[in-house]
């Protein structure tokens, strides 16, 4: 049976959640809400929704059983308590929060009400990730060794039409773009145990060039260059990079290096791309294609599966603790930095199960 989901933020990327709620019988969007009631209205109008919510109504709702958290980042972990609190189950974008301590909090908070939380981002669970994961089990690389990872623009003022809070804390391009990486890497290498970092703002003020709120001037309050170095507890180390500094770059999305050979990996933030491996014997790259139409997006397919432990008692995939290490990992590339010293980190999690594996 489809669980019932409510979804709380009617902005830019509730569009393809609602467009892909028809794809997986494991759920049914059946009502939206949003602090600006008309967005909430021209949602359900759009997408065929029954029910236009105020944010307590969705919560207080016996017809709901997760909520769906597409709110700002800064309101992440609200909304997440408050549904808690109602014994809602929840399925957040990412971040899980802006800080690790309210991730904490929110991840406690469930544990207590015995209810279960998921996260963006759910692209792991995509073709290509997944097939490299296979390849990594196969041992076709051999032992992992290490990692690098790059996320480098110039930053989303040129075309988001309200780009003020990627330049607030709980922004900046690691918490933005970073947990699409990190997640990656995790999901296929195992929980960080130490973190090296080194960050910095470069322009302290930026301008909006798109065209809503063209012109205006946004005050930087976080990072906008962010360097770091994971240790991971399988002995790997990773380098990551996530820039809105950067004018233009040929560096690759992310390559995991094993003792054998070496996988060069797609935009995370994509699902079904084309890998490139080569074995250490081999003297060409060749290259690999999940099963799937290459542009297709399957943002939510984590909450899919989600519903689908709810219902079978399992763990989700895109579950509350990889979650909250992304969090801790991204916070700590952030502290090393300020305080000049190696972050050792708190929480851990397990690597997820791959999905039904394809033949390779």
């Amino acid at each position: 049976m489809a669980l019932k989901v409510g979804v709380v933020g009617c902005g830019n990327i509730s569009g393809i959640y609602f467009e892909n709620s028809r794809r997986f019988p494991e759920f049914d969007i059946v009502a939206c809400a949003d602090l600006d009631i008309a967005k909430a209205e021209e949602a359900a109008a759009k997408y065929g929704i029954d029910r236009v919510f105020t944010v307590e109504e969705m919560m207080t709702s016996p017809d709901i059983d997760i909520v769906l958290n597409l709110t700002i980042p800064h309101a992440h972990a609200t909304v997440a308590l408050q549904a808690i609190k109602r014994n809602k189950h929840v399925y957040s974008e990412k971040p899980l929060a802006i800080s690790f301590e309210d991730g904490k909090r929110v991840v406690e908070a469930a544990r207590l009400n015995h209810v279960t939380i998921g996260s963006a981002p759910d692209t792991f669970l995509g073709g290509s990730i997944q097939l490299a994961g296979q390849l990594i089990e196969a041992g076709v690389i051999g032992r992992p060794i290490g990692a690098t990872a790059f996320m480098m623009t110039r930053g989303p003022e040129s075309w988001h039409p309200n780009p003020e809070f990627f330049y607030q804390a709980g922004g900046g391009p690691m918490y933005d773009m970073g947990p699409y990486y990190i997640t990656a890497l995790v999901s296929l290498m195992g929980p960080v145990s130490r973190i090296t970092g080194s960050a910095r703002i470069t322009f302290p003020e930026r301008t909006i060039t798109s065209s809503a709120k063209y012109g205006e001037k946004i005050p930087v309050q976080v990072p906008t260059h962010v360097n770091g170095i994971l240790d991971f507890k399988n002995g790997a180390t990773a380098t990551i990079t996530t820039s809105f500094d950067v004018t233009a770059a040929r560096t690759p999305f992310i390559e995991i290096y094993g003792k054998d050979g070496t996988i060069s990996l797609p935009d995370p933030n994509h699902f079904n791309q084309p890998l490139l491996l080569k074995r250490h014997d081999e003297d060409e790259w060749k290259e690999m294609k999940p099963a799937g139409n290459p542009l297709d997006n399957l943002r939510g397919i984590g909450l899919a599966d989600m519903a689908e432990a709810i219902e079978t008692g399992k763990t989700p995939r895109a579950n509350s603790r990889m979650a909250l290490h992304v969090l801790e990992i991204m916070h700590g590339i952030h502290c090393s930095s300020e305080q000049g010293s190696h972050y050792m980190m708190e929480s851990t999690c397990e690597k997820p199960p791959l999905l039904n594996k394809e033949p390779i």
